[in-house]
């Protein structure tokens, strides 16, 4: 019996002893798990804390640059009413034409003058996401806005504007060089050199757009496009003076091709034939006879007396990077000698 009692002494000691060591573990979990949540939620205090400050200095910034942006509308505005010359406007190009027309020389004075002038206009994807052009495939032609980059004046004309000598008057080609105010031209030389001119629109391809009938030279900046609206940008009964209704102006009697042109042109075919905007060395010739029926020729060059001169003029147009070579008599009939690769594009470039 007293073995017995000894062993219930020791068993309830040993009960008491591991139900005091549970309490107290639960007791320290308890308090851990209490100090975890009180710094969760201190951390959650201090996290509110600092968003709301977040906030309010987001709030203050927002409110300066709308009071900034209200003070730069109100100074241009009077800037513009005191120095015209200041005042900036943030245009940049948003694509690039890749034209048939490698150099200045040869490209039609208008649009829609030679259907078969092709071109592809490339966006600059940063600026002109490809949803951008989305139902343009819609409309049949569209308005460009574009920069003339070639303008040998273009430096002086932006960065030092008192030199660049513009003139208030150009020759005209079609007046055989008279003069008119350039406002009453589309003359390049221009106090703000942007073009204007329309193209149909051929096929939409992502971020590019295949045109024709244009009048651009390889590598335009292109600022912006529009659909052409015939309810809105045709005008009936416009009224233009009497020396632009007149079209054969400029037009030449007739083109022909030498009989070595045919072989020319199937050699130079093979070597621009992947990167072409035209289908087949075909096509390719049916654009220099359309390019060819409008004297290209400058003033200077057509004003020329060929019959006191004892050596033929042998005339150069640049197309995809081939050089074609003709010549014109008095009569304004054209023979086209051969197209061939040219060694320099700036060799052509005035020809």
């Amino acid at each position: 019996m007293a073995i017995s009692g000894s062993s219930n002494g020791y068993t309830t000691a040993a009960l008491a002893f591991t139900l005091a060591v549970v309490s107290v573990s639960a007791a320290v979990s308890l308090c851990r798990w209490r100090r975890r949540g009180q710094d969760l939620e201190y951390r959650i205090e201090e996290l509110e804390k600092s968003l709301g400050s977040t906030m309010e200095k987001s709030a203050s910034e927002r409110k300066g640059r709308v009071k900034a942006q209200q003070a730069l509308r109100e100074a241009l505005a009077q800037t513009e009413s005191h120095d015209l010359h200041s005042t900036i406007y943030p245009l940049r190009p948003i694509g690039t034409i890749q034209s048939c027309f490698s150099t200045r020389n040869g490209t039609p004075r208008q649009p829609l003058l030679v259907s078969l002038a092709r071109a592809c206009l490339v966006f600059d994807p940063a600026l002109v996401p490809p949803a951008s052009l989305e139902g343009l495939e819609e409309y049949s032609h569209c308005w460009i806005l574009y920069v003339f980059h070639l303008n040998t004046d273009i430096e002086k004309l932006w960065r030092k504007p008192s030199q660049s000598k513009l003139k208030a008057k150009v020759r005209v080609p079609r007046l055989n060089g008279e003069r008119k105010g350039v406002f009453a031209t589309r003359s390049p030389h221009r106090p703000c050199p942007i073009g204007l001119t329309v193209a149909k629109v051929e096929e939409i391809q992502k971020d590019k757009v295949l045109l024709s009938g244009v009048d651009l030279v390889d590598g335009t900046p292109v600022l912006d496009i529009k659909p052409y609206l015939p309810y809105s940008d045709s005008i009936q009964g416009a009224s233009v003076p009497n020396w632009v209704k007149e079209d054969c102006l400029l037009a030449v009697a007739s083109v022909t091709f030498s009989e070595t042109f045919s072989s020319s042109i199937t050699s130079c075919w093979k070597l621009i034939e992947k990167k072409s905007l035209y289908g087949s060395a075909d096509e390719f010739r049916s654009l220099i006879m359309q390019v060819l029926s409008w004297d290209i020729r400058s003033m200077s060059q057509r004003n020329k007396p060929q019959d006191t001169l004892d050596v033929e003029i042998v005339y150069h147009l640049v197309l995809e990077g081939l050089d074609v070579s003709y010549m014109i008599d008095n009569k304004s009939n054209i023979l086209v000698q051969d197209v061939s690769l040219p060694k320099n594009l700036q060799d052509f470039a005035g020809s």
